[in-house]
């Protein structure tokens, strides 16, 4: 194994234990991945976040393939090669079942651009319809909703977030949740969120570029 994949593995455990810390993992759910030399890296199933080794992580081509012989990957790991697939600019991705973004996808709501820090996923959070997990319906689910975005909610099931990194992928699935509680927040007290209108959602976007946020 390389240093560069060695460091790359690590990293993928570093930001899964994280997510399982902070609680948007809740027994062993979701998903973290990265793209690699031979196709893309991907947490295992069935194995608890904290028990994670870089020999843990399978590798798959793009296609699905195993990239290398190894562990059983994620059983998402189909929706992880359909975006990779279609989306050049991820270079990373999180998947998780944060407790209020999957309260809101359950009840298939997404999140509107209420606050300017929306900018990091790319503009409003969609929620998608329903699919069985693990399948090809739900990768296509999932492609379809991430158009023009960084993350999605998927209808009764969780959060996708995308990065040009496993950082900054980390960082959207964080922000994501941080706005669904917001929002949950506001409805729960009978308010409606003023929102941002298109034009200065376009220049809140356009900010973060320049401070290399979200930066390609």
């Amino acid at each position: 194994m390389s240093d560069g994949e060695a460091s790359l593995r690590a990293r993928v455990i570093a930001i899964s234990q994280a997510l399982d810390a902070a609680g948007l993992v809740p027994n062993k759910s979701g998903n973290v991945s990265c793209r690699s030399a031979r196709g893309f890296l991907i947490t295992p199933s069935g194995i608890p976040y904290r028990d994670l080794t870089p020999g843990h992580l399978a590798e798959l081509a793009v296609d699905g393939e195993p990239a290398t012989a190894g562990p059983r990957p994620s059983s998402e790991w189909r929706m992880h090669a359909a975006i990779y697939a279609v989306r050049p600019d991820a270079a990373a991705i999180v998947h998780t079942h944060s407790p209020r973004a999957t309260a809101l996808a359950s009840a298939g709501r997404g999140i509107p651009p209420f606050h300017y820090m929306i900018a990091l996923a790319g503009g409003d959070v969609r929620c998608t319809g329903y699919a069985t997990f693990g399948t090809a319906e739900l990768a296509e689910t999932a492609v379809r909703g991430l158009e023009g975005r960084r993350a999605v909610l998927l209808g009764n099931h969780g959060v996708i977030a995308l990065g040009g990194s496993l950082d900054e992928a980390h960082a959207v699935a964080l922000e994501v949740e941080n706005l669904a509680g917001e929002y949950l927040a506001m409805l729960s007290a009978g308010l409606e969120p003023r929102l941002l209108d298109d034009e200065e959602l376009a220049r809140v976007i356009g900010k973060f570029a320049d401070y290399g946020r979200l930066k390609r």
